[in-house]
């Protein structure tokens, strides 16, 4: 990957969590004096004239007013959600579909409330029922995710540790 375009954790003000950004945008941000590196633990990028920390975690020096980020309804989002497993029987298949539980027909929304993962055999099987109709369960009831830091930044977790603390408590 290249070094200017790794994610940078971006803190606001008061340490809470609100974006993430590039390596590049990271450096302007702290250049411009905008932001401050938290934490580098990354190496250095060389510049003609100058060396560079390469950010991991920077800080805004002001405070930046944001509602709450909410998950945005997608389907890999639905997938992440339901742990890339089929919510009828519990598999772990390559090939994943979206079900609605009550289906659009029967007056079934497009929301996180009426949708989960399904293996595509489990799928078939349902057609186009509710899942009574058809004699199948649901592992869990399907529900909007939480809009954690933890959540919504926890795809980039496995690969940057060092973000952790900071993501913990908001």
């Amino acid at each position: 990957m290249d070094n200017l375009h790794e994610p940078v954790l971006v803190l606001n003000a008061n340490f809470a969590p609100i974006n993430v950004c590039t390596t590049k945008r990271a450096i302007v941000l702290i250049l411009s004096g905008k932001a401050t590196l938290v934490m580098n633990g990354r190496g250095e990028i060389h510049a003609i004239s100058r060396t560079f920390p390469r950010p991991s975690i920077i800080r805004l020096d002001k405070m930046v007013h944001r509602p709450r980020p909410r998950v945005k309804l997608s389907k890999k989002e639905i997938f992440r959600r339901d742990g890339y497993t089929c919510q009828y029987c519990g598999k772990r298949a390559k090939v994943l579909t979206i079900d609605h539980v009550i289906p659009r027909h029967l007056g079934g929304e497009h929301s996180w409330e009426n949708l989960v993962t399904a293996c595509a055999e489990c799928n078939h099987r349902k057609g186009g029922r509710t899942a009574e109709q058809a004699g199948m369960k649901l592992l869990q009831p399907p529900r909007e995710p939480s809009s954690s830091a933890r959540y919504i930044f926890g795809r980039y977790v496995a690969q940057y540790q060092e973000w952790l603390p900071f993501l913990e408590g908001w």
